[in-house]
């Protein structure tokens, strides 16, 4: 679906990006990890065609990105770290809005109403952007990402700045969007990325550092790979079973933590996996099992492992994770038994491109977030 060949991208004298290569199949969440100042955003907006690349080449859906870039943008739905909102607007203004910019053929009315019920902002159609709240404002910026059903979606920090229980909320909805999308999502949460993301690429300082999944990174870093079992029962009888599965390389004894049991760091032969066998063997001899932990490295481990000495460099033009604060104090903040309504004057046009170009401009902002009692998530 996307495929990314030895990708530069130069900053004056400060090389961003270091001929990064990867693809990513069809269907497939992946999650672009790496410090503040690693390139990831400057990775997606060159994905996205929002800033053009000092090397390399970008395919999207087979569209190469320089040479057909109508064709390529129209595959991508993007979402940038600052959701690119007017807050003067209603969702339905908005949404038509963007609708109308991308060219959109089909059944306006239907397929819009339809994504804000999939992102679940149906019940704030009508109300004025500027006074939902944080969490509601991220959904109406991933509403605006799907119109068009694009096949790729990119993401660029989307649950930044939101509460505990709205990023929960967001992670959910990329889950779920990911059935039928083939998703970039960049972070910086190791959290994040572990809780939705088929497969991970971790960047530091301009290049790839490793690419793969969690499970094979942990594996990969890992000096030993291993199991800690807690057992009930006698030392000496409990080392013979567990010597005793096929499979197993090494046993040690490494204490009790619970009366009558017996803790085992245990060793495989190769990459077999034993747990199986092992259950197998303490169920036949009628032992509980009372704990089995893997020992691979956290994701967290796995990020430090790489990212270090690898040494940030000085901070790009891009900012990462620092996007610029454009919301200031606004007067028009509903009280009790007001309703909303559209603001007085219109946004700044956005500049007439053709055609839409993967992401819109980010407006100037003239409200404040307001947590509305009625868009908390």
């Amino acid at each position: 679906m996307i495929q990314v060949e030895n990708l530069t991208k130069r900053y004056g004298n400060q090389l961003a990006l270091q001929g990064i290569s990867f693809e990513v199949e069809q269907g497939e969440i992946l999650g672009f990890l790496g410090p503040n100042g690693a390139g990831k955003s400057t990775t997606m907006n060159i994905l996205t065609g929002y800033i053009s690349s000092t090397g390399g080449r970008v395919c999207v859906n087979g569209f190469d990105l320089l040479e057909q870039p109508n064709q390529a943008k129209a595959c991508i739905g993007y979402l940038p770290e600052q959701p690119p909102l007017y807050f003067n607007m209603t969702v339905q203004e908005y949404l038509n809005f963007v609708w109308d910019l991308k060219k959109v053929r089909g059944n306006k009315r239907k397929e819009i109403f339809d994504i804000c019920k999939t992102v679940k902002i149906d019940h704030v159609y009508e109300r004025v952007i500027g006074n939902l709240s944080k969490g509601y404002r991220q959904r109406v910026g991933l509403a605006q990402a799907l119109i068009g059903n694009p096949e790729v979606l990119i993401l660029d920090e989307p649950t930044v700045g939101l509460d505990p229980q709205q990023i929960i909320d967001i992670r959910n909805l990329i889950r779920d969007l990911g059935r039928q999308h083939t998703i970039i999502l960049s972070s910086h949460i190791l959290t994040e990325i572990q809780a939705v993301c088929d497969r991970i690429i971790v960047i530091s300082d301009g290049r790839i550092v490793a690419d793969d999944t969690e499970e094979n990174l942990s594996k990969s870093l890992s000096g030993e790979y291993g199991y800690t079992l807690r057992a009930e029962g006698e030392e000496d009888t409990l080392r013979e079973l567990v010597e005793s599965v096929p499979g197993v390389g090494r046993a040690e004894v490494i204490g009790s933590r619970e009366p009558g049991t017996v803790d085992f760091l245990i060793e495989p032969e190769g990459e077999e996996d034993i747990r199986r066998p092992l259950f197998h063997a303490f169920a036949q001899a009628g032992i509980p099992i009372l704990g089995l932990k893997s020992n691979e490295l956290s994701l967290e481990d796995i990020f430090l492992r790489l990212v270090a000495g690898e040494g940030q460099g000085e901070q790009t033009p891009e900012a990462e994770g620092t996007a610029e604060q454009q919301e200031e104090p606004s007067p028009d903040v509903l009280q009790d038994g007001q309703t909303d309504s559209a603001q007085a004057g219109q946004s700044e046009p956005l500049t007439d491109q053709e055609p839409y170009s993967a992401q819109i401009q980010q407006p100037s902002q003239q409200s404040a977030e307001v947590n509305d009692d009625e868009s908390n998530l």
